[in-house]
């Protein structure tokens, strides 16, 4: 049975580099950091002292004022994001078959922000000033319904929770669902606000984040001198159509989602497997579903979180599957720019990966300074370069041993 194309006709994104697709595009084609100080609460006693926040957001541009007190900061994400994605779409939202459309949003931690304060409320005030909110406010699954309810899509509709893979697994189900015909549209992506003293806390005791008190260094795959990953927030929405579907109506086509596929390493709780295994055949699978060879892709967007372990793991993992030409495909880390996003990583490089086919850029690795031996690979450091890119492969991995990884391509 031929499979039905599926292509992406909106992108929406707001990061701590910028807000929109072109503002965050340009950022990162001038190889900007987002990088900064953390601003939203005490550091003085965490090892870590940087985050992506994301500082010029107003949710009274996208959201009515008074559902803005009735969702955590992460659902406030997604509907902003999902507004852009529609708005640049151009799609008629009224004449759309509601029955036909349908929603997958992800979150990796949900809205820990909202349990954070609620449970300062529950030990300084008592249990019956618990906002009645609190619950709704809190599940991660509550962007997907919330954008289902803005837009009356009553199709397919479930949240993805896969650590860092989240939003790669969100689109690749999404891409399924159109498919297999079960839907003709589909918002899709992740949604993340993470920037909370207790996840920071979290964190810092795995040892998993940058110590590096200067922000244009804390972020630094593929660097010998690199020490953990930076925290961001954000969200990326995609809405995706059955190729037809977007030609009748003339739809700006930014690129179709060619392949996915997703593993598990079955290995550790947060390690990845030492031989890189659930990656390989990860890669391998997504490249295969995309009916496409190693030597025809232009561009590889690493997962690459700048930890010390996962790095070179991700590099054996290109090298096993691309072989000798693992050497002449770009592959960089824009979580150098935007810091690591985790639920909301993969939906936003993604776009990252659509917007470098189109205008035919390559984004660089901005921090990379001091290339670990072991991370030998074409990496762009520093500046990014143009290029001709017909697909582009995008990997995201997660605690849990999650492996998703999407093809991009040009239409």
């Amino acid at each position: 049975m031929n499979k039905r194309r599926v292509v992406v006709t909106g992108a929406g994104v707001v990061t701590s580099m910028g807000i929109g697709t072109d503002r965050f595009w340009e950022a990162v084609r001038a190889g900007k950091s987002g990088i900064g100080k953390v601003t939203r609460f005490d550091t003085s006693d965490l090892p870590t002292k940087t985050a992506a926040e994301v500082n010029d957001f107003d949710p009274k541009e996208y959201i009515d004022k008074k559902e803005i007190k009735r969702m955590d900061m992460f659902t406030q994400f997604a509907l902003a994001a999902t507004r852009m994605a529609v708005e640049s779409s151009g799609i008629n939202i009224a004449s759309v078959n509601k029955e036909s459309a349908g929603v997958i949003v992800g979150s990796g931690i949900g809205g820990i922000q909202t349990l954070e304060e609620q449970h300062d409320i529950l030990n300084a005030k008592g249990a019956g000033r618990i906002s009645p909110f609190f619950i709704p406010m809190m599940i991660g699954n509550i962007s997907a319904g919330r954008i289902a309810i803005e837009y009356g899509f009553k199709g397919f509709n479930e949240c993805v929770v896969t650590a860092c893979a989240t939003s790669n697994n969100a689109i690749g189900d999404a891409l399924r669902v159109i498919q297999r015909g079960e839907a003709d549209i589909m918002i899709t992506g992740g949604s993340e606000a993470p920037l909370t003293k207790l996840a920071f806390a979290g964190f810092c005791s795995q040892k998993a984040m940058s110590a590096q008190e200067d922000p244009l260094i804390a972020s630094r795959p593929f660097d010998r001198e690199r020490d953990g990953f930076v925290m961001g927030e954000g969200a990326g929405i995609l809405l995706l159509e059955e190729y037809g579907h977007a030609v009748g109506r003339g739809a700006p086509i930014l690129g179709e989602i060619k392949g996915y596929s997703c593993t598990c390493d079955a290995y550790h709780i947060t390690a990845p497997h030492p031989d890189g295994d659930g990656g390989m055949r990860c890669m391998r699978l997504a490249l295969k579903d995309a009916g496409i060879t190693p030597e025809e892709v232009g561009y590889i967007n690493a997962h690459g979180t700048a930890t010390i372990i996962g790095d070179p793991i991700e590099v054996k993992v290109v090298k096993s599957v691309f072989g000798e030409n693992a050497y002449k495909v770009p592959f960089s880390s824009t979580k150098s720019m935007t810091g690591h996003l985790l639920g909301a990583a993969g939906a936003v490089e993604a776009i990252i990966s659509l917007l470098a086919i189109r205008d035919g850029y390559i984004p660089p690795t901005i921090a990379l300074e001091h290339p670990d031996p072991e991370c030998d690979l074409d990496h762009v450091p520093l500046k990014g370069r143009n290029a001709d890119i017909k697909y582009v492969v995008s990997n995201s991995m997660g605690f849990g041993g999650h492996n998703a990884t999407l093809v991009l391509a040009k239409v």
